[in-house]
């Protein structure tokens, strides 16, 4: 008889255990059915994007309806359950979006902070290239009025050489008062300016091109050598020829470079 009572003292424990850990899960599971069920609430659906610039910057490309047409039923989920690495990633898609910062604001907005691209020049006809040495596919009609953007063609993975040896060329030429309108890399690496006063100079093969690193800046001191010595003759050039044009300068010598002069109105 004792050992009796002692079992069932034994399994009431048990049974008393059971019943409070059932009482628990069923207040969690009553809990979760209620956070759940606010947490769907139309109170916390995303109805807002804030639209900015980086730091505060003012946006010059990017409009917000150009956003708004790109995210427009892109952005699943609300306020608790959005997705902030896929909203991101359909935000940078739209026209003129360089990167994208997003993050949610109580209770239903998300806020986006825009980098955007600034375009340096056109790039194969098709498309832009930034500052970065990224191209990008976008909507020109948005550039200010006045803007006048040289073009630059390569072949491809060559967008940060071009505007490397862009920029070089560029701070060679200033003196001269000329700007670049066109700047090509042929396949064989061997770059083409047109100025903006319409001579042709022929630069020769970059030395970049020679080495595993075609980004690199090494061995450019010969290239360098070539811009450095027509910019130094062109004074004393344009004196000799009084007032005769050049239509295209060969700067691919080791000691000089030749030139062409354009045609004369006056003679055959």
């Amino acid at each position: 008889m004792h050992r009796y009572l002692s079992g069932f003292r034994l399994d009431y424990r048990y049974i008393n255990q059971l019943a409070n850990l059932l009482a628990v899960l069923a207040v969690a599971a009553l809990l979760g059915s209620l956070v759940m069920w606010v947490i769907r609430l139309p109170y916390f659906a995303v109805n807002t994007v804030q639209i900015e610039g980086v730091n505060n910057e003012a946006l010059v490309y990017v409009t917000p309806t150009a956003v708004s047409a790109t995210i427009a039923g892109q952005l699943q989920g609300n306020f608790f359950t959005i997705d902030l690495e896929k909203s991101r990633n359909v935000i940078e898609s739209a026209p003129w979006v360089r990167k994208a910062q997003v993050r949610r604001v109580w209770p239903n907005t998300l806020q986006v902070k825009i980098e955007e691209h600034q375009p340096m020049a056109y790039w194969n006809e098709t498309d832009m290239i930034n500052t970065w040495g990224e191209p990008f596919a976008a909507n020109e009609a948005v550039l200010t009025d006045g803007t006048v953007l040289p073009q630059l063609s390569g072949p491809d993975n060559s967008e940060r050489l071009a505007v490397q040896r862009y920029a070089e060329v560029t701070q060679w030429l200033t003196p001269l008062g000329v700007s670049i309108q066109q700047f090509h890399l042929s396949p064989r690496y061997a770059w083409e300016v047109v100025l903006s006063d319409g001579m042709r100079l022929q630069l020769g093969r970059d030395p970049a091109a020679d080495i595993a690193d075609l980004h690199g800046t090494s061995r450019t001191r010969d290239f360098a050598l070539r811009l450095e010595r027509f910019v130094q003759a062109w004074p004393a050039l344009v004196e000799r020829l009084d007032g005769r044009s050049i239509q295209s300068a060969d700067l691919r010598y080791g000691n000089g470079f030749a030139i062409r002069l354009a045609p004369s109105e006056t003679s055959e």
